[in-house]
């Protein structure tokens, strides 16, 4: 049954009084999409999302596709045990190809909002989009252009993101993926994989950073003994906000476009990775969620929370890929968090926790 999707294209604003400031909060709200778009959802999720008899089993797309498909399975379990409530599951296919699934947990007892979603598609993207999927252009891209035509790739790929309720537990992100371009208009088709894990608290706890950290530097020792202080600072430098000078959040590990040695080894590289993100981040927040907090303390949170809402909508490859090539908005956006705040020019009292994780931000530190 095909379906008109709904679109947080929008955004609704109010302002409250919090003693002699005024503070802008911020609701993500839906509105409806230009009604040709449309998506297929289906009540039973296949086997397998890949085109039947074209990926076989021994394909890195079949493969990656079950480490995304089993990770998202564990990882849910996991979550819903801590929270004690089930995630919401929406299948769908693509008119393109392929299709996804969606889950989220929305007004949970930890989380007021966490979601992780797995997609396999086919398509083709505009030659536009080849700079967002990559971060770089062919130097014969324009030539390409003024062929005519569009770029037919392939991308896979899991991506999560969680917002606790209490302002001591971090939100946390992570995104595995798999993308593949096909020949065209005399440019050579393409595969890479990219993704990571990150962090971003409120609050500077060394203890719970090195925990997370250093889970993520024993998966990449096992793998590439320079894979971490690597991935470590292209994290740092990636989740950079550039208008505020500041991280989003206080780092993990980010790699893209690794096509450096041969896919089988980058593929047990991302499979030990997305492996460990309930080893590296539910310790955290099982220590963290019954932590008592202040209502200042909650409205830093907010104010955070508006830092993670710039950069995805500005800076973030996966938004503006999704929203150039026609992807699922409600998927593509499901990162935001449910409530934000931004006040005019906020800066934290000096010696203060917030001026500490403040500090962190702007200066990127080693945690192991």
């Amino acid at each position: 049954m095909a379906l008109t999707a709904k679109a947080p294209a929008a955004c609704t604003a109010r302002s409250v009084k919090v003693g002699s400031r005024t503070a802008t909060v911020m609701r993500v709200a839906a509105v409806e999409k230009p009604t040709n778009w449309t998506e297929n959802y289906i009540k039973e999720v296949p086997v397998s999302l890949l085109r039947p008899g074209v990926d076989t089993e021994d394909t890195i797309r079949a493969k990656f596709e079950k480490v995304i498909r089993d990770a998202q399975d564990s990882i849910c379990a996991a979550i819903s045990e801590i929270d004690g409530k089930p995630f919401h599951q929406d299948a769908w296919t693509r008119e393109d190809g392929g299709g996804g699934i969606t889950r989220v947990l929305a007004d949970g007892n930890v989380w007021e909002k966490a979601g992780v979603n797995v997609s396999v598609v086919y398509g083709s993207m505009p030659p536009e989009a080849y700079r967002a999927a990559t971060g770089t252009a062919p130097a014969d891209l324009e030539k390409a252009k003024a062929a005519g035509g569009r770029v037919p790739f392939f991308a896979a790929g899991i991506s999560s993101v969680m917002h606790p309720r209490n302002p001591h537990c971090p939100t946390m992100h992570f995104n595995y993926r798999f993308f593949q371009t096909e020949d065209w208009n005399g440019i050579p088709g393409q595969w890479w994989f990219g993704g990571g894990t990150d962090i971003t608290p409120c609050y500077v706890v060394e203890e719970d950073l090195k925990h997370f950290h250093g889970t993520y530097k024993a998966v990449c020792d096992r793998h590439d003994p320079a894979y971490f202080p690597k991935f470590k600072k292209w994290c740092d430098e990636y989740f950079l906000i550039g208008h505020r000078k500041e991280t989003r959040g206080l780092g993990g590990i980010f790699f893209d476009d690794l096509n450096d040695r041969p896919a089988e080894e980058i593929l047990a590289f991302s499979k030990d990775a997305v492996n460990h993100v309930v080893e590296a981040y539910c310790p955290i927040i099982k220590k963290h969620m019954n932590d008592s907090f202040t209502e200042e303390q909650k409205q830093w949170q907010q104010i955070r929370r508006g830092r993670y809402v710039e950069f995805n909508l500005v800076y973030d490859r996966g938004t503006t890929f999704g929203l150039k090539t026609g992807g699922r908005i409600e998927s593509i956006l499901m990162s935001m968090p449910l409530t934000s705040r931004w006040e005019y020019c906020h800066e934290p009292a000096a010696g203060t926790p917030e001026a500490e994780f403040m500090d962190a931000a702007r200066h990127p530190r080693n945690w192991v």
